[in-house]
């Protein structure tokens, strides 16, 4: 399964040397790769389908708990046939529809990098490294989502989702390590048999909160569904790849996924049912004010989402039988609405539905393929749609008390995505063709070809549904939790309830379809409502925050070295002094240790002094680095009346060789102008004595600690033996911490190299301002 996953990562990789040979006729051959991937899955159909669970391991990190543990159960099988499936024939159309891009070979390598993501995502057995193939997919799907970037339109649609879907990448990083630490593991399979304690938790509510949020977002749920109709600017094979089958169902999968560790609690079905509610009817209304077919498609798949985390809410096994059905109705009848719309658009120039018709004249085929989805979206006979909105409502009717409230609102979304799935499919194709579009042909054979395939198996599987039951649907309801559930799909019920609400669906929703026609002006009314929808209201928190943090920036980050240092002392100042003076110990400092001050103490001490008053008050920096010199001296008498003369000749070494160098610098440097006034240098002058003051309290608090002088007499019991030197600060510096040092000296490089450049700078004599 790993070479499965990095296959996509590795095409990627082939493509930044080979690109150049996809861009042609080529391009075509990339579909080998999810073509094989689909053939490799389709292999392990019927071993999960008789209940075995394929898992395989591969250490990473396994001190962090990060492993590579991967799972193939039958909901990660369901996933992983979509992902490579619709991925062949998406990389197939793609071949046809960008033929002759500058950057196709780019685009391929996007999507390889996605399909590898998305494969890794759902054949996670760890947490955590679902969380890394989780960020990767929202990553890949920013480029792909920004693949025309000389748009405006399409770099901001890429960043607004990018934005929402990191956003819930953090939050499923924090819920991990919730879960994770609650858990003991970040294996999701030995979660399953914690699932209680894991309910009983103090921590349940926020690691249900946080993955809730982690799937809301990334399958536009509402309040953060906006994101999803602005990523509409992608290329059409974007849209169908990411945006029906794949991308956005991650959410779906992690709701699936954790339903047996963290569900069936009031809290999670509850929440799931109430979102998921509002979302698919919401969605479903909006469909009734776009004009733009792929605008339409976008609000009619956020219904859908809705629709499955609301059946993933109900939780029985009735509603997750109708869950992972709709997932394949769903992903069968969309992707193709998305390829026929892309077909549209490529040969007519316009996705404005408003304007559309007739084209049936000019490409029956695709007019065929376009009503197949559409009537599967509908849920009429014989489709595979028709299985899955009867599921639906065998699984409302069922929940006691609220059945009649939830399957009206079931009723009500089914009828808005049918009419949404008949402006889509079947308006463009029926009526008078315009003048035009008397010249539209149909589109090469890689275009029509793959959503012809899709539609097909639409009808295939709602004729003959028991091919799915058994292999496909009966493995995903055992992994989410109905172990040994019996799932018999059929066409045929019988006349019952269950009959009379499909029929009372397609009766209004096609009455609908006939009597209510896309309208510009619809869409521009409702656009006046634009003011208070989440898209506005996050983006002008956006903007405000953008205002805010200008203000901070200019106030705290005004390019003055002196303000930084300044703000950053004051801080240590209020937070160290705070917590020094709260402590139950009191005052630190010990008033009757200076009677042991000798009076050579305070003959250095003295000199000290003096010497930082001439660093503070020389006007002239050769003068500032000359007294800084004798502070250094002074420290060094210390070390030696302290009986450390390994402490004084390394502080006379680096003292000398920082003087040299300080004068070599500074004689570089221009004349020494003074650019402080009074106010400032005594502002600078209490901000520097009460920080020394706070040094001086946490020195003399340090040593009336216990000393514990088991790290010094290892140094001193091993520098000969083991480091054979001498000088055991030396030792220290160079043997025991090495690497530090080495880093020390990194740094102290870098600055060097700074200050090289700075004095080989030559400005005009305009940018000599000092203030600028």
């Amino acid at each position: 399964m790993l070479a499965a996953i990095l296959s996509g990562f590795l095409f990627s990789l082939f493509l930044v040397v080979a690109g150049k040979y996809f861009r042609g006729k080529l391009a075509v051959l990339s579909a080998i790769i999810p073509l094989g991937l689909f053939i490799y899955f389709f292999s392990f159909i019927g071993r999960v389908s008789n209940g075995e669970v394929i898992r395989q391991s591969y250490e990473w990190v396994p001190s962090f708990g990060l492993n590579l543990h991967f799972t193939l159960d039958g909901l990660s099988l369901l996933f992983s046939l979509l992902i490579t499936g619709i991925g062949f024939l998406v990389f197939a159309y793609t071949a046809s529809y960008l033929k002759g891009h500058s950057y196709l070979d780019r685009f391929y390598g996007y999507l390889g990098i996605f399909m590898g993501a998305m494969l890794g995502l759902v054949l996670s057995d760890n947490l955590l490294s679902m969380f890394l193939f989780w960020e990767l997919t929202s990553i890949s799907s920013f480029f792909l989502i920004g693949f025309n970037n000389t748009s405006e339109a399409s770099r901001k649609s890429a960043v607004l989702a990018l934005a929402i879907t990191g956003t819930g990448g953090f939050l499923l990083l924090a819920g991990a390590l919730l879960l994770g630490s609650v858990a003991g593991t970040y294996s999701i399979s030995e979660m399953l048999s914690l699932s209680g304690a894991i309910a009983q938790s103090e921590y349940y509510l926020w690691i249900v909160l946080l993955l809730f949020g982690a799937a809301f977002t990334k399958s536009a749920q509402f309040p953060f569904h906006f994101w999803l109709p602005g990523a509409m600017k992608a290329p059409t094979p974007v849209s169908t790849y990411l945006h029906s089958a794949t991308m956005v169902k991650a959410g779906i999968y992690l709701l699936l996924r954790f339903t047996p560790v963290l569900g069936n609690t009031e809290l999670w079905n509850t929440t799931l049912i109430i979102v998921g509610g509002i979302t698919m009817f919401y969605a479903a209304v909006h469909t009734l004010f776009r004009t733009d077919l792929k605008g339409v498609l976008a609000y009619s798949t956020i219904s859908v989402l809705g629709l499955l985390v609301f059946l993933i809410g109900l939780g029985t096994q009735y509603a997750l039988t109708a869950a992972a059905v709709y997932i394949i109705v769903h992903a069968l009848y969309k992707a193709t609405l998305f390829l026929v719309t892309g077909i549209i658009d490529h040969e007519t120039g316009t996705r404005d539905i408003t304007v559309l018709s007739g084209l049936r004249k000019v490409m029956w085929p695709v007019a065929i393929i376009g009503f197949l989805a559409a009537i599967s979206s509908a849920g009429m006979p014989p489709t595979v749609g028709f299985v899955g909105k009867d599921l639906v409502y065998e699984a409302t009717l069922q929940m006691e008390e609220w059945s009649v409230i939830l399957t009206i609102i079931a009723i009500a979304t089914n009828i808005l995505v049918l009419y949404a799935g008949f402006v889509v499919g079947i308006k463009p194709f029926t009526g008078k063709l315009p003048e035009d579009y008397s010249k539209v042909h149909m589109p090469p054979m890689l275009m029509w070809v793959p959503p012809a395939i899709l539609a097909v198996l639409g009808l295939i599987v709602g004729v003959f549904p028991s091919i799915i039951d058994g292999p496909l649907i009966k493995p995903v309801v055992d992994a989410v939790g109905g172990a040994g559930s019996e799932v018999h799909l059929k066409l045929w019920h019988g006349f019952n309830l269950v009959l009379l609400l499909s029929a009372i669906t397609l009766a209004v929703g096609i009455t609908l379809y006939f009597v209510l026609k896309p309208s510009a002006k619809r869409e521009e009314a409702i656009a006046k409502f634009e003011v208070v929808s989440p898209k506005n209201l996050v983006t002008e928190f956006g903007r405000n925050f953008r205002k805010l943090s200008e203000v901070w920036t200019g106030l705290f980050q005004n390019g003055f070295l002196r303000n930084y240092v300044s703000t950053i002392i004051l801080f240590l100042i209020l937070l160290v002094g705070y917590s020094l003076f709260t402590t139950d110990r009191g005052f630190p400092l010990d008033l009757t240790s200076f009677s042991r001050v000798t009076y050579y103490e305070m003959v250095i001490m003295g000199v000290m002094f003096l010497s930082v008053l001439f660093v503070v008050g020389a006007k002239s920096r050769l003068t500032a680095v000359v007294a800084m010199g004798i502070v250094g001296y002074a420290i060094c008498l210390l070390f030696v009346i302290y009986s450390a003369p390994d402490l004084a000749m390394t502080q006379f070494s680096i003292d000398t060789l920082t003087v040299i160098l300080f004068v070599l610098v500074l004689s570089s440097l221009p004349k020494y102008l003074s650019i402080t006034d009074y106010k400032m240098r005594i502002k600078d002058g209490i901000l520097s004595s009460l920080f020394g003051i706070l040094i001086t309290l946490i020195s003399l608090e340090v040593l009336a600690e216990p000393v514990n002088k088991e790290i010094s007499e290892f140094y001193a019991d091993n520098a000969y033996v083991l480091a054979h030197g001498k000088n055991v600060v030396n030792v220290i510096l160079v043997d025991f911490r090495g690497t530090d040092t080495l880093i020390e000296i990194s740094v102290l490089t870098v600055a060097a190299l700074g200050v090289f450049s700075l004095l080989k700078l030559r400005l005009r004599k305009d940018e000599r301002n000092i203030n600028d």
